[in-house]
């Protein structure tokens, strides 16, 4: 029996060939590799090649010649702008509508957190700061520098954990469905008013009920597939799933580890669904206030915690607004 989530796949990763990317693997370590979607011009010239395995210590190199031809490719460079995916799906499937609207401006690199997609490591870390930590790296070794981060859901808390660790990489953040830190009180009054008994109910669903439970909560219309595509979806995107649940875990901190948010310096963006039923808009608000006036929070009505899924369009324009504003000089070349 065919699985027709699988067999898309080949159709989406075309179009996202068509926007300019290409997939490789980028070894980390011995034992730890993270899966990419990266610019087509920012990994080496070999002929029939659309996989690349970055080995340790090693990093991208593009263009060879002499140095004034160097001087002017980098005076053309796109910024970089990095996807972080949520915990439902991995990086191109959470992006599918982002990707092509970008990629004129900008570098767009699009990673599967470890445990999701091809990424994988055999070192025991868990917390959302060894997933920006090997992002970090993982940046580092594809030769970027400097980047805007968009993450959604988990990703969002990436995110905000590799703005805090590097704010040399990390110039700006953008944000949608997510918090800085899940204290065990939000997780809590969360589940409690979603119906959940915990976030691994919620969020590593066995079932095709389970699947629809998530699917309802997350989005702000009722979404309707039949049940033979629930079960497709299971299998193919919600693999690992002891390694998910100890990162479901691992998430949860104490309010007492939660005191005094990050001075984070970089501007952010929290671009909200307004009836987002997992991290209300009432929670962006707070989070906004805790920020303080690098933070802005923008909603889009009609739109759940799938905002950038839900109304793609609006999503774009507002995510390309900001994304122009700290970094002016894509827009003018």
């Amino acid at each position: 029996m065919v699985n027709l989530v699988e067999a898309q796949k080949p159709l989406l990763h075309g179009l996202v060939k068509l926007a300019g990317l290409r997939q490789l693997t980028v070894e980390i370590e011995p034992g730890t590799v993270m899966t990419f979607w990266v610019p087509k011009d920012k990994i080496p010239k070999k002929k029939n090649v659309t996989k690349e395995i970055f080995p340790v210590g090693k990093t991208s190199v593009v263009g060879s010649g002499n140095n004034d031809g160097m001087i002017k490719r980098r005076k053309k460079e796109k910024p970089a702008v990095v996807l972080v995916h949520g915990f439902a799906a991995e990086g191109i499937v959470t992006w599918q509508f982002q990707v092509g609207a970008l990629t004129k401006h900008y570098s767009v690199y699009v990673p599967d957190l470890l445990f999701f997609g091809g990424s994988t490591t055999g070192v025991a870390g868990r917390l959302p700061e060894f997933q920006a930590e090997c992002l970090a790296a993982a940046l580092g070794l594809l030769g970027v520098t400097v980047c805007t981060v968009v993450g959604f859901s988990y990703g969002g808390m990436v995110a905000f954990k590799m703005a805090e660790a590097r704010p040399d990489l990390v110039k700006a953040i953008v944000v949608s469905g997510s918090v800085i830190a899940m204290t065990d009180s939000i997780s809590a009054e969360t589940m409690e008013r979603l119906g959940f008994s915990s976030s691994k109910e919620l969020l590593l669903p066995e079932t095709v009920k389970g699947l629809k439970a998530l699917l309802k909560v997350a989005a702000y219309k009722k979404l309707w597939f039949p049940d033979f595509l629930h079960r497709d979806y299971l299998k193919v995107m919600f693999n690992n799933r002891n390694e998910r649940a100890e990162l479901l875990e691992a998430l949860v901190i104490s309010n007492k580890q939660d005191d005094h948010p990050p001075p984070l310096t970089q501007n952010i963006l929290l671009l909200w669904g307004e009836n987002d039923n997992i991290f209300n808009l009432e929670l962006a608000k707070t989070m906004k206030d805790q920020l303080g006036d690098k933070a802005t929070l923008q909603s889009i009505n009609k739109a759940g915690h799938l905002v950038h899924l839900e109304r793609p369009c609006v999503y774009n324009r507002r995510l390309k607004e900001f994304l122009a504003l700290v970094n002016p000089q894509a827009t003018n070349e």
